[in-house]
């Protein structure tokens, strides 16, 4: 996958959904990257496959998550909620889908070693390819509690 061309993706889809700028909008394409990639918020992306696949994970998802990249980009997206809030997160997938993006997520996810964390009012959108086709789906996690 060639990371800039994702990265252009991840904002471009996040511009036309919210009206707001993921990255600092003047920046140069080339540091794109690594800006998104050391931003404080976390941001994790899927593919589009029936069972779709992380396709991408910033510096800080990965550190929420306690992944590698290769772990990470290897795993179901929907294994990344505990078994019995895998119906919710299929429910804000398809609202999401119908809605292009929502602003307003909570939910629970669960990291490598089972850590649980309370994630909220995350951003949760459609990506859209360079034609306008589905490309896979992107969140930002802003706000985050560890949880017991």
């Amino acid at each position: 996958m060639d990371i800039a061309a994702h990265v252009e993706i991840l904002h471009a889809s996040y511009l036309h959904w919210t009206g707001r700028a993921l990255i600092e909008p003047r920046a140069d394409a080339a540091d794109a990257p690594t800006l998104l990639d050391q931003a404080p918020f976390a941001v994790v992306s899927h593919g589009t496959q029936d069972d779709p696949i992380f396709n991408y994970a910033n510096r800080r998802a990965l550190e929420l998550f306690e992944m590698s990249w290769a772990e990470f980009t290897r795993l179901p997206s929907r294994l990344s909620a505990e078994p019995l809030n895998r119906e919710e997160r299929s429910r804000l997938l398809e609202r999401v889908t119908r809605n292009g993006y929502v602003d307003d997520y909570i939910g629970v996810r669960i990291s490598k070693s089972g850590k649980r964390f309370l994630i909220c009012d995350a951003t949760v959108w459609n990506l859209l390819d360079s034609s306008g086709k589905p490309y896979g789906q992107a969140a930002l996690i802003a706000n985050w509690k560890i949880l017991a």
